[in-house]
């Protein structure tokens, strides 16, 4: 029987443990971990996930400060304000919401924010340590959806050591840490793309399909090996006809969930299966660059293990 892997019920036990850390350190120290969050534009997409992020931040008693910014804010204002953010002792995490308006070169920004600040993990030395692994991941932030999809993996399988697993996607902010991830774990890791050749064959080889495309339901059944596993990351929204007939919209994976359901051992559903853990994980960050700015160890460690 096919397994469907419950991100929000995980991410509400990694959420409830943010809070313990979180109460601990301001219980002991005084200290309470703050998440900086600057929004530019109107993207109603990126306005849903920070609400979202501010909302479960509270819950877990990390202190937020919002920045909303104009579609037409240029680039020196944003590092002006990133700056400021990098100066400020009581924040612990900054977070600019992707994407950033076209007139704004994104890796510039995200290089500005203070490395132990970017609890994202996108910083070019946070994605450097990320690659070379071992002992440098203890110091590193790890980008939240590929880490939090990894997460979901090692609760699923016993040991992912010498399994093929096949990334479908090359983004920096999901497909290549995610290559990483598995690589640490001893997997046996094939990065596939739009100029792969022959990307169904690839992948119906696979123990483990991660899907980070964003192209809606792009892969099928028989893509899929049998009993293989499938973390799917895509969130894309779709037209649908509602039973009225009216237009509406849904919100779907870049995996077929129900063509591929019967054939897979488990799967992420979409919504409900990597969207909550990447807020989770996001805030666990916070929490551990907290502890790292008061001089303390985390109490549980990485999250990466």
């Amino acid at each position: 029987m096919t397994k469907i892997i419950d991100g929000k019920e995980f991410a509400g036990k990694i959420r409830g443990q943010v809070k313990e850390d979180s109460d601990l350190l301001f219980k002991d120290h005084k200290v309470q971990p703050c998440l900086a969050v600057v929004l530019v534009g109107e993207n109603p997409a990126s306005k849903v996930y920070v609400g979202a992020k501010t909302k479960m931040a509270a819950e877990c008693n990390i202190k937020t400060k919002d920045f909303k910014m104009n579609e037409d804010t240029d680039q020196d204002t944003l590092l002006k304000t990133i700056k400021d953010l990098n100066d400020d002792s009581s924040v612990h995490g900054i977070l600019v919401q992707l994407p950033l308006p076209k007139q704004i070169d994104e890796r510039a920004v995200i290089d500005a924010i203070d490395v132990k600040k970017d609890v994202d993990g996108f910083h070019a030395i946070n994605a450097g340590r990320l690659s070379i692994g071992g002992d440098m991941l203890k110091q590193a932030f790890i980008p939240c959806t590929p880490l939090g999809s990894l997460l979901l993996l090692k609760n699923t399988v016993q040991n992912l050591s010498g399994m093929n697993a096949v990334v479908v996607g090359r983004s920096n902010i999901v497909g290549k840490p995610m290559s990483q991830l598995l690589i640490e774990e001893s997997c046996t890791v094939t990065v596939v793309h739009s100029r792969t050749k022959d990307i169904e064959s690839i992948c119906s080889k696979a123990d483990i399909v991660i899907a980070a495309v964003g192209r809606p339901e792009m892969i099928k059944s028989h893509w899929i090996k049998k009993d293989a596993v499938i973390i799917d990351v895509g969130i894309n929204r779709v037209p649908t006809t509602k039973p009225d007939g009216s237009e509406g919209s849904k919100i779907v994976g870049d995996v077929d969930y129900q063509d591929t359901f019967e054939k897979c051992s488990a799967i992420t559903p979409v919504p409900g299966g990597v969207g909550p853990m990447t807020i989770a994980c996001l805030l666990r960050n916070t929490v551990t660059s907290a502890y790292r700015h008061s001089g303390l160890e985390d109490p549980r460690g990485t999250v990466s293990t």
